[in-house]
């Protein structure tokens, strides 16, 4: 890249970003003083801007990195991370919001003070911490730095070593990252987010749109014939035992690490917990579901435009979409790609970054000052510390954070190993914990040490072992330990059943639309599964009658369904 040119790209990037960055100050002047404002955006977020948010905090560049090259080495198999989401935003719209919202819960881990009593809050509290401050935020600032370095190619234009350049951009992306959460509040995330989303969205469309052109010498539509007609395998996602998510995985493990992330991790259910309303929450967290049926197109698709271009010969799979980048995207559009990709990463960075300081702040702080007779904390006070923890948590991540450089082959292990240490047993509570009465905190106790204890053996010590994959394995530790809760609450029930306490601060009436675009949602998993599938465009034969046939079936079940709501609802 000349110097004209860098000049150029960084210009264009700087000038999004500082327009991202006007409009998020500009909506959220004077809105992150109070413990709401800060923490809940003021319980006044739209489903434009929830939906935008957790577009932008769930994707970032781990995404378009890896799944890109899974799908250029492999096929397309694991778009089942992507795609079967959304069955999980279908239960977060439908069942956990309208509790969460009816409880006016600012965390999970208050909801499980409410259910069970302050050890499991406390005990949950340091199983999230410990995941975000350890290896999540830094996992974030790490993969985004190194996804800009290998795109632009930073050691060459600046001189500098691989270490030292990681270096520079961990501290450069962690610092603009931190000023939207530490000075904004949730708020300012969610407005960044929706104008970041709205970037991904086009780079997203335009990446596959360029790469086919390039693919057919200049014709979309040759290159879309070869896309499907050139080892059709590669559009496969029924992924076997030998593929990065066998398609079993779907239908075990992957449900409840899916139900985890969508309905009981903090940095990401945060930004529906400020909702306007139960409507507006629905809708924002339905309309996200729409859009992890997209990220298979817009993020996958490529890797197998690279795989055609540029066959098997690439260094390493993860460098399918850089070289794809550096070859297809023209001049103009590099410093806007520039932005979206540093939007992608600031988004997740600083929703973990303000969940962190929330559940540090309302969790810890907060209930330590209270439980020691000095008062109730003040709104201005927790919002002080909230900013300060901001600030410790951001500058231990930029420390550890350049350290994964010295084991880059196990960073994705080392995220596995550690989500797995939480997210089951999470669900696990929360959902024993809102569909019984009678199981004790002491059934949730046990469940998290066991969990802790037993997948720690499973993975370290037993693991030559136990050969099961590691998403089989989240399926038969989530039955266990559902069936030690039940039975602590048949053996040592309550004394009094819980009951949920409603404290409901927004309109809870329930979105008309929900349940029939919550069956459409689910209806295109089922056909996104179909397009991806032997019988769909992995058939060397191409789409035959048997694929248009169900693809009938799922319309007319469709518009049967809407066809009666909008009867029903005159």
């Amino acid at each position: 890249m000349t110097t004209s040119n860098l000049l150029f790209t960084l210009t264009s990037c700087i000038v999004f970003m500082a327009l991202v960055g006007i409009v998020s100050w500009w909506k959220t002047r004077g809105t992150a003083e109070t413990k709401d404002g800060y923490f809940l955006a003021g319980r006044g977020l739209g489903a434009t801007f929830i939906a935008g948010s957790l577009l932008l905090t769930n994707l970032s560049a781990e995404q378009l990195i890896g799944l890109n090259g899974s799908a250029y080495g492999f096929n397309m198999s694991s778009m089942g991370w992507e795609v079967t989401a959304a069955v999980a935003t279908i239960a977060m719209a439908l069942i956990f919001l309208p509790k969460y919202l009816a409880g006016a819960f600012t965390t999970l881990p208050q909801f499980l003070n409410d259910r069970f009593d302050p050890v499991v809050r406390r005990m949950s509290v340091v199983l999230f911490m410990l995941g975000y401050g350890l290896v999540t935020i830094p996992s974030v600032l790490y993969s985004g730095s190194l996804a800009v370095i290998a795109l632009f190619d930073v050691t060459a234009l600046t001189g500098l070593g691989d270490f030292e350049a990681l270096v520079m951009m961990v501290v450069l992306i962690g610092v603009v990252g931190s000023i939207y959460a530490i000075f904004g509040g949730l708020r300012a995330v969610a407005i960044s987010d929706t104008l970041n989303g709205v970037g991904l969205l086009i780079i997203g469309v335009l990446v596959p749109v360029f790469g086919l052109i390039a693919l057919g010498d200049g014709s979309l539509a040759d290159g879309f014939a070869r896309l499907t007609t050139d080892h059709p395998q590669k559009l496969n996602a029924i992924g076997s035992s030998t593929d990065p998510t066998p398609f079993g995985t779907l239908f075990t493990g992957m449900i409840f690490a899916n139900l985890f992330y969508w309905c009981t991790n903090q940095y990401v259910i945060q930004r529906t917990l400020g909702a306007q309303s139960l409507a507006e929450g629905q809708k924002g967290v339905l309309f996200s579901g729409f859009f992890k049926i997209l990220v298979p197109f817009l993020m996958m698709i490529p890797g197998v435009i690279a795989f055609h271009l540029y066959g098997p010969g690439l260094g390493g799979i993860d460098q399918a979409y850089p070289r794809l980048i550096r070859d297809v995207l023209p001049l103009y559009l590099s410093g806007f790609f520039l932005a979206v990709l540093l939007g992608a990463v600031f988004s997740s960075f600083n929703s973990l970054l303000n969940s962190a300081a929330t559940l540090f702040s309302l969790d810890v702080y907060a209930p330590a000052k209270e439980g020691a007779g000095k008062g109730k904390v003040s709104d201005g006070e927790l919002v002080r510390v909230a900013k300060i923890a901001s600030v410790v948590i951001a500058v231990f991540s930029f420390a550890v954070a350049p350290m994964l450089a010295f084991a880059p082959e196990g960073l994705w292990q080392i995220i596995r190993i550690f989500t797995g240490f939480y997210n089951i047993p999470t669900i696990v509570i929360v959902i024993v914990g809102l569909f019984t009465a009678r199981v004790p905190a002491m059934g949730a106790k046990i469940v998290i040490v066991f969990h802790v204890i037993a997948y720690g053996f499973a993975r370290f010590v037993f693991d030559d072992v136990i050969t099961l994959h590691f998403i089989h394995l989240y399926a038969v530790l989530f039955v266990i330990e559902v069936a030690t809760m039940l039975a602590c609450g048949w053996f040592a029930p309550r004394k009094t059943a819980w009951t949920f306490t409603r404290n409901e601060q927004v309109d809870m009436t329930e979105w008309r639309f929900a349940k029939p675009l919550a069956v459409t949602l689910f209806s295109c998993v089922v056909a996104t599964y179909l397009l991806f599938s032997p019988i769909g465009l992995a058939s060397a034969a191409g789409m035959g009658a048997l694929f248009a046939g169900l693809i009938g079936a799922i319309v007319i079940g469709n518009v049967a369904v809407w066809a009666q709501t909008v009867r029903v609802r005159q």
